[in-house]
């Protein structure tokens, strides 16, 4: 993996609004952010995509992401929020390190730059998807 900002930040390399950092993971707020108190959950081991992270890493990340969560809401005073997480350019990840967005939303007001998303679901053939889960189940 290669050096990322992220990486730096967490070494000290680079200034960040930390609010929140333990042994495996720091928050920061994003420097060009969403919504007010849109922060960044990263954890410190080195990892580009979530598939690479270690299910310890990852479990660490996961037992702060509802605290870091609720503070920003109770903060912001935001309704409600969302929590992004990208893997892989094609999947729109711009720094090349596991890292989590929480994003507050307001219903009574505009965000800001804005978050668009559009879900297109699709209508999978019934017999492809038991088999595709079967293939997946045993893997894990």
């Amino acid at each position: 993996m290669t050096d990322s900002i992220f990486s730096k930040m967490i070494r000290g390399e680079i200034a960040a609004h930390r609010i929140y950092e333990d042994d495996h993971c720091i928050a920061i707020l994003d420097i060009g952010p969403i919504s007010q108190g849109h922060a960044l959950v990263i954890p410190k081991e080195p990892a580009a995509t979530l598939d690479a992270l270690s299910d310890d890493a990852a479990a660490a990340v996961g037992r702060v992401l509802p605290r870091i969560s609720r503070a920003i809401l109770k903060v912001t005073g935001a309704t409600d929020f969302n929590v992004l997480q990208n893997n892989g350019a094609s999947a729109m990840q711009s720094v090349p390190h596991v890292h989590f967005h929480i994003i507050p939303r307001f219903a009574d007001r505009a965000d800001g730059p804005g978050l668009e998303a559009q879900w297109r679901p699709g209508s999978p053939d019934a017999e492809e998807t038991a088999e595709l889960g079967r293939r997946i189940a045993r893997l894990l």
